[in-house]
């Protein structure tokens, strides 16, 4: 298990949850002119920690896959500034080359914020090989990966029959015990997209418990409010049903 302390290049581990990620700001970026593709390849390379930095960061807007080797051997660079940027590269210019190397990451880099990125980036390569290293960073890692982990397990389990199964355990264990309601929200989410993918099976059913026992117990009312729009997305006529029971006792 990761250690708190290796937060150490933020305040808190909370500030790494709530901080804003480069990928958000898309008003931001429909309002500046897209860097010059040329510039930051040759940038990437530059001996300058904040040259490589710049390179990497453009290339979470721009696509072109032949920053994608550079941007590869970037994971592994001094700077965790650099290797975040890298990271988020990644997920924008995703490559079956780069999941193993996210993986590396994932399993062996220090700082939170770069695992953060990585799980981000291995939910965006779509690539089955990421489905054991997101269960086990959802079950191991701090809090602000465990957030992001919930949700590509998703993005990516649902491909294979047999990765919904082995990604939906895991993801109904946290969904009832992980401390930070967040979490919980995101595993409320993925659960119901995983469900839409499943026959009508034990492990379905015991995914919409799952999701019931959130809906009536959870504490937290975003959680409540999460697992009762995964249940009506699935559409499973015992999850409608419960809904509106409650709804007519006046429980949610």
């Amino acid at each position: 298990m990761y250690n708190e302390d290796d937060l150490s290049v933020i305040e808190s581990e909370e500030q790494l949850i709530s901080s804003p990620d480069p990928l958000e700001s898309e008003e931001l970026e429909s309002q500046t002119p897209p860097p010059d593709p040329e510039a930051m390849l040759r940038l990437l390379t530059s001996s300058e920690t904040p040259q490589r930095m710049l390179a990497a960061r453009a290339f979470c807007e721009l696509r072109d896959e032949r920053a994608i080797p550079h941007l590869i051997r970037l994971l592994t660079d001094v700077c965790p500034l650099v290797r975040v940027s890298a990271a988020y590269a990644l997920g924008r210019n995703t490559s079956p080359d780069a999941v193993e190397p996210l993986i590396a990451a994932l399993n062996n880099d220090w700082n939170g914020y770069v695992r953060k990125g990585v799980v981000w980036a291995l939910g965006n390569c779509r690539d089955r090989r990421s489905v054991r290293p997101l269960i086990h960073a959802l079950k191991m890692d701090i809090s602000a990966v465990r957030l992001w982990a919930a949700s590509s397990l998703a993005q990516v389990a649902k491909l294979e029959y047999e990765d919904i199964i082995a990604a939906i355990p895991p993801l109904i264990e946290a969904l009832r015990r992980d401390p930070v309601a967040a979490i919980r929200s995101n595993c409320a989410w993925s659960i119901g997209q995983l469900c839409r993918e499943l026959p009508l099976n034990v492990i379905y059913a015991t995914a919409i418990d799952a999701l019931l026992e959130a809906l009536v117990e959870d504490e937290d009312l975003g959680v409540k409010e999460d697992a009762k729009a995964a249940l009506l997305k699935v559409g499973d006529p015992r999850g409608l049903q419960m809904i509106e029971d409650l709804e007519l006792e006046g429980l949610i």
